[in-house]
């Protein structure tokens, strides 16, 4: 990706003339705008000494500052882009591949920067100031992003933007890659198939997201599904009968704020089927496992954690946070509601893979018993990537949603793994 070789001030001076010839009374067709654009460019005597490709850099960059992101339309566009960390208005990285890289392209100004924040955070109704100066957002292709402001952020404005594949990767994509095996793809889709209670547990950037995603696929189509969300970005394909909702920050008189809870208990009384909470992270895990335990059987969850017992002691920590409640009781919960614990990890090769899959087996001497089903088990490295696969560990102990469901492990795999559906 070439950048134009002008300087911000004069990318600047050029904005200003082309928005002092652009009509305050009549709309402009983005054909017309980038026509303005070329001609302003070209009466510029630096830029007649641009090459053809660093003239239509410059250009790009003009356009995108009216219409698109300004300096971040250009990493939104590459495919390749996942991550775009904005540390103040001169300082950006991206990560491409796994690796963290700082890019040679800025904002013109911290009031540039700050502008395109509040457009970001205003297209899904956020407010972000000095007041309050933490927020989550989406962009309108789903990514996510996260912006903290002065006075908290000391080095300026800094956004965090989560991108995701315009085409949602599906299990048989991430099995081509790697990250599962044939048989535990097969297995989980067995478990998701017979309303199994799933929580996927995780490190930041281990593909949680994505992985639930995966799982939404095997959803039958003539189920009710309502996702629930602080940020909309699940994509969840192949369910028509779909509702999304999202949180709602307080306004500037600090009222109207519907949390995560409140959209829990009301999911409730939407007659769902399975209800997918996109991340627990404080007290509505509690209502996470309520909702689990009152007949919403098939329900899919993700949480940060180091590993699948560590999740549940999160659980436990984010519980107890919400109710004062004897811990017995709250692990009493937990082994009720949840059936099998998916652990994702980011491994030293950049690779995402899953770690483990435990089943929950209740309570046992007052702690939550797991037993671990599945384990990626390492064989060395091969030219710095690890080598390794998911091994079976144990057999699958609750089957009674199985027979419920009138299938059979054996011949779920036999399905996946090249047979009829």
């Amino acid at each position: 990706m070439e950048e134009a070789a002008l300087t911000e001030a004069e990318l600047t001076g050029l904005r200003e003339d082309v928005r002092t010839r652009l009509s305050w009374d009549a709309e402009v067709t983005d054909g017309e705008l980038r026509r303005l654009i070329e001609s302003v460019l070209f009466s510029h005597a630096k830029a007649r000494k641009l090459t053809s490709a660093q003239r239509e850099a410059a250009v790009r960059r003009l356009f995108h500052s009216f219409r698109g992101l300004d300096a971040l339309q250009p990493l939104l566009d590459d495919p390749e882009v996942t991550e775009i960390m904005i540390n103040g208005h001169r300082e950006i990285y991206v990560e491409r591949k796994g690796e963290l890289r700082a890019v040679p392209i800025g904002f013109e100004s911290e009031e540039r920067l700050e502008d395109l924040i509040q457009a970001m955070v205003g297209r899904v109704n956020r407010i972000v100031n000095e007041a309050s100066p933490i927020v989550d957002a989406r962009l309108p292709d789903g990514s996510r992003v996260h912006v903290v402001l002065p006075p908290i952020a000391l080095k300026g404005p800094t956004v965090t933007i989560r991108r995701f594949p315009r085409q949602p990767l599906d299990m048989e994509r991430l099995v081509a890659l790697g990250a599962l095996t044939e048989e535990a793809a097969a297995f989980l889709r067995l478990l998701v198939r017979a309303k199994y209670n799933l929580f996927i547990s995780g490190g930041t950037g281990s593909g949680k997201t994505t992985f639930l995603n995966a799982l939404s696929q095997w959803i039958p189509a003539d189920e009710r599904v309502i996702t629930i969300e602080d940020a909309a970005e699940l994509q969840i394909r192949g369910v028509p009968n779909l509702v999304s909702l999202e949180t709602r920050n307080a306004n500037t008189e600090g009222k109207g704020r519907i949390g995560m809870r409140d959209l829990i208990r009301a999911s409730l009384r939407m007659r769902p089927n399975r209800i997918i909470v996109g991340e627990v992270r404080g007290e509505e895990a509690l209502d996470m496992l309520q909702a689990m335990n009152t007949g919403h059987e098939g329900s899919l969850s993700t949480g940060h954690a180091n590993g699948a017992r560590d999740m549940i002691s999160r659980l436990e920590t984010m519980v107890l946070g919400g109710a004062d409640l004897p811990v017995g009781v709250v692990r009493q919960q937990i082994a009720s509601a949840l059936d099998v614990v998916v652990h994702l990890s980011r491994f030293r090769d950049r690779s995402r893979r899953v770690a483990e899959i435990c089943e929950v087996r209740g309570c046992r001497n007052g702690e939550v018993e797991l037993r671990t089903l599945f384990k990626f088990e390492e064989q060395g490295e091969r030219g710095g990537v690890i080598q390794g696969s998911l091994v079976r560990t144990d057999e699958l102990a609750a089957t009674e949603k199985l027979a419920f469901a009138g299938l059979k492990e054996g011949e779920a795999i036999c399905r996946i793994t090249g047979s009829a559906d």
